[in-house]
């Protein structure tokens, strides 16, 4: 599902990620860790398409990724595949919680409003807010954001979601509510790759974890001989 081939990215310069290399199966959790600035966003990123990189190839969910500019059209189908939940919410502010589910579905998928916000109504309930749906995101708590934005990734029935620390603007009460959510996308089957700092999180959840070093695989195997 997931196959990263000597994949090099520069900024100024300096090489954030130098020649890494990783394969990731469908229905499996890799989770990402390692210091910060160790390349790990940037790597993610680069599997979405918001960053592009100077050397080697990305193949994800049917989809490829070659060295410089993108074009538009490969990346509307890349991430009609892929998914991403951000560290921040960036939910719509000005639209009820169903809305903000249901637009990408409706407006990028062409699906019929009632049928888009029937599926926004039932991802909601699987994330544990079925009884928020009118509520505008300014009302929820940082927990329950950041839940509706998991919801949002999974309407479009991405084959591959990418997470970039789910929860590091949480407080432990909320870490606990999205991570619950995660474990039970990953016992579902849902191809994942998660950055995260939570090495608690990457033993209960992930198959294979990779840690990163310097932009470079440093370690990669199993949460019990990584972690």
């Amino acid at each position: 599902m997931i196959g990263i081939e000597s994949l090099s990215k520069l900024r100024s310069g300096v090489a954030v990620l130098d020649r890494v290399s990783l394969a990731g199966p469908a229905a499996a959790v890799t989770a990402l860790v390692g210091p910060s600035g160790s390349g790990k966003t940037t790597l993610l990123r680069c599997l979405n398409g918001l960053e592009t990189f100077e050397a080697g190839a990305i193949t994800i969910a049917g989809h490829r990724l070659t060295p410089g500019p993108h074009a538009a059209e490969v990346l509307v189908q890349l991430r009609r595949d892929v998914g991403m939940v951000f560290q921040q919410f960036n939910l719509f502010p000005h639209l009820s919680v169903l809305d903000n589910v249901a637009l990408a579905p409706r407006l990028v998928g062409r699906l019929a409003g009632a049928e888009a916000r029937r599926r926004a109504g039932a991802l909601l309930e699987r994330v544990g807010l079925s009884s928020f749906t009118a509520a505008r995101p300014g009302t929820l708590s940082g927990g329950q954001q950041q839940r509706v934005a998991i919801a949002r990734a999974l309407a479009m029935q991405p084959r591959v979601m990418l997470f970039d620390e789910p929860t590091s603007a949480l407080d432990p009460g909320m870490t606990r509510e999205v991570l619950d959510v995660i474990v039970g996308l990953a016992r579902a089957g849902q191809t994942m790759v998660v950055v995260t700092h939570d090495h608690a999180f990457a033993k209960q959840a992930a198959n294979w974890v990779v840690e990163l070093a310097e932009g470079r695989v440093a370690r990669q195997g199993t949460a019990a001989e990584v972690l």
